[in-house]
């Protein structure tokens, strides 16, 4: 075939094919393009996701009608005059290719006004084509509207999620932005409805705790290390406060959100031993450093950035990491005295703003010693008295079942978990571990102890048995929470305090889908305001557990892997989550009764052999095998 020049209109639908993946990126290149002309107030407009309609507005220089003529044309730009421009970029845009790429694939228009001109200019264009060019009368600013994205591309346009995923993806972007811009006012409206309404502070924190929600602003600590050319400034968690996923990192890099694994190594270094793998901190973290020092131009969407030097990097974010957590250590030697809630931290490298302590609220029953110790009947259902009820905060006693988790007392425990002996689930196991113990005859082992308070250590005629069991116990959970899910609203624990969970504008579209899957599972919850939603009440089993976290780690994790309204894997998820923080721990003592209790209950099980996740529940080592390991047999 004949090699050939593109025609201009293909070559600009390529180009938005690396620059605008979605409408979220639209947003992303028109608000940068504001920040760059000095706004201090962006109104965002979104429709149906923005498949219909995205509209950015904002108050800074505008252009005249010469340079917004020309900056409809790839690779016009007022950023770079020559190439040593392209290594000491101090703007957000630079490529000249954003509002050419987007007007290629959607009906566009731009009306914008410059100071000193007595009327604006209005530039209408359709799949790239300008159908007009008009004066028109405009306050001064830009008005950019993009209409019907990717309406000449179906093949683009087909690939576009629910309305509500790409609403989801705008507003992380304008959080994203308002994090790094507190005195800028933002304003996301998306079908009429106001999602933000950030006003403009110089206040940092105020605007950190308007993205992140006000319960981070008890567990959040200033970050500020600077060396001769490197400041580091921001806030992190304490390490109470994790996530399992990176959705709570958010870097920048001289004011540019970024995504860059070597800062975001540097900050996991930097919580090391305090954090086990899998779990992450919240962070906002601000890097600036010259503009020659790093290169912006990696990538036509400006995620990432390169270092002339990422080992420095690395180590002068992982040591503002350090010192900090350090600081407010109260048990290091270095560390500050203890603060109190309300009381300001005047330690050396911290600003002076109000840290506090977290409080920690865990929903408990009353630990009252009238708190019966709980025996299973023959039908598996215990009996207490009304007093009782009352002194243990749970609702419905036929919930208080068959149960190996106890508080230890002299002589005697009280049963906690919450398990039903007739469980059964649709999970695989495996059929190796199947095919070795079909008659599952847990009971009829002979139980010879635990091996470092994580593994039940049994024998048989057949030879020897290691038991996990966290993974036993919390395949048991699933089990039963599975086939019994309906009866589960009445074996709820009210909290003390009703926890009141923030979240973003994403999550929270998220959790009100999930709403009625931790309903049927035993949660009580109701909004709480826009973005905001209580929990009253929670299963028995876990209501002594960090409710919050449970809800959280559920809701990050399905973001994390694409979440799908009405598919089961939703509800799949949430089940092995509650599972999971209800089943007892490693390194945890159980006595000979809650042993035997946990091997009984194994064998109602319908899939014994793996927990929920995949794990095996127990290996077996025969006879003949430990002999000839130890030589005995050949």
């Amino acid at each position: 075939m004949p090699i050939r020049i593109l025609p201009e209109n293909i070559s600009n639908k390529i180009a938005a094919g690396e620059i605008v993946e979605r409408p979220a990126s639209v947003v992303k290149e028109l608000v940068e393009n504001s920040l760059d002309a000095k706004s201090t107030r962006i109104i965002v407009e979104i429709e149906k996701g923005g498949k219909s309609l995205i509209r950015v507005s904002d108050n800074g220089t505008g252009m005249g009608k010469d340079d917004a003529l020309l900056s409809i044309e790839r690779y016009a730009t007022s950023k770079i005059e020559m190439d040593e421009d392209l290594f000491s970029i101090n703007t957000f845009g630079f490529r000249g290719e954003a509002l050419p790429s987007i007007a290629s694939v959607s009906r566009f228009s731009l009306v914008t006004k410059e100071n000193k001109s007595e009327a604006g200019i209005e530039i209408r264009i359709e799949g790239g084509k300008v159908i007009s060019v008009t004066d028109k009368g405009s306050p001064e600013g830009t008005m950019i509207s993009v209409k019907d994205l990717f309406f000449n591309t179906p093949a683009r346009r087909k690939f576009l999620k629910s309305f509500d995923t790409e609403m989801g993806h705008i507003a992380d972007v304008i959080s994203a932005m308002a994090l790094a811009h507190p005195n800028v006012h933002f304003k996301l409206l998306h079908n009429g409805k106001t999602v933000y309404n950030l006003l403009s502070s110089p206040d940092s924190a105020a605007r950190t705790e308007e993205i992140l929600g006000k319960d981070t602003k008890s567990s959040l600590y200033r970050l500020g290390f600077s060396t001769e050319s490197i400041s580091v400034t921001g806030w992190i968690s304490s390490p109470l406060i994790k996530r399992h996923t990176t959705r709570g990192i958010n870097i920048y890099v001289n004011g540019r959100f970024v995504r860059d694994k070597i800062i975001q190594h540097a900050l996991l270094e930097g919580y090391s031993s305090r954090l086990i793998k899998g779990e992450f901190p919240v962070a906002v973290i601000f890097i600036n450093l010259p503009f020659d020092e790093v290169d912006v131009n990696v990538h036509p969407a400006k995620h990432e950035v390169r270092f002339s030097e990422q080992n420095k990097i690395f180590e002068t974010v992982k040591k503002a990491v350090i010192d900090t957590l350090d600081l407010l250590d109260p048990f290091k030697k270095t560390s500050v005295n203890f603060i109190q809630k309300g009381q300001y931290d005047k330690s050396p490298g911290i600003s002076e703003q109000p840290v506090f302590y977290r409080s920690l609220k865990k929903p408990v029953a009353s630990q009252s010693a009238d708190v019966p110790i709980l025996q299973a009947t023959k039908d598996d259902v215990c009996t207490v008295s009304s007093r009782q009820k009352q002194a243990s905060g749970i609702e419905d006693p036929r919930c208080l079942q068959r149960g190996i988790f106890d508080r230890k007392d002299a002589d005697q425990s009280q049963i906690r978990s919450l398990i039903s002996p007739q469980a059964a689930g649709n999970a695989l196991a495996g059929a190796v571990q199947e095919s070795l113990w079909e008659k599952k005859r847990f009971k009829d082992l002979a139980v010879l102890g635990q091996l470092h308070g994580t593994f039940i250590i049994c024998e048989s005629a057949e030879g020897i048995f290691l038991i996990d069991q966290h993974a036993a116990h919390e395949r048991i959970l699933y089990e039963q929470i599975e086939k019994r899910a309906e009866s589960f609203r009445s074996c709820v624990q009210n909290l003390l305090v009703p926890e009141v969970l923030e979240f973003g504008y994403r999550e929270a579209g998220v959790f009100e889908k999930l709403l009625p899957d931790f309903q049927r599972a035993g949660f009580e919850l109701e909004p709480f305001g826009r973005n905001s939603f209580a929990v009253k009440s929670a299963p028995a089993f876990i209501a002594d557990k960090d409710v919050r976290a449970i809800i959280v780690e559920t809701v990050e994790q399905l973001i994390e892997t694409g979440f799908v309204p009405g598919l089961e894997k939703a509800s799949d998820e949430l089940l092995k989550l509650i599972a999971c923080h209800g089943a007892i721990r490693a390194n945890q003592k159980l006595s000979d009764k809650e042993i035997r209790t946990l091997l009984d209950q194994l064998d109602d099980c319908k899939m014994p052999s793996h927990c929920p996740h995949g794990r095996p529940t127990w290996l077996h080592f025969t006879i003949k095998e430990i002999k000839k390991f130890f030589k005995r047999i050949v």
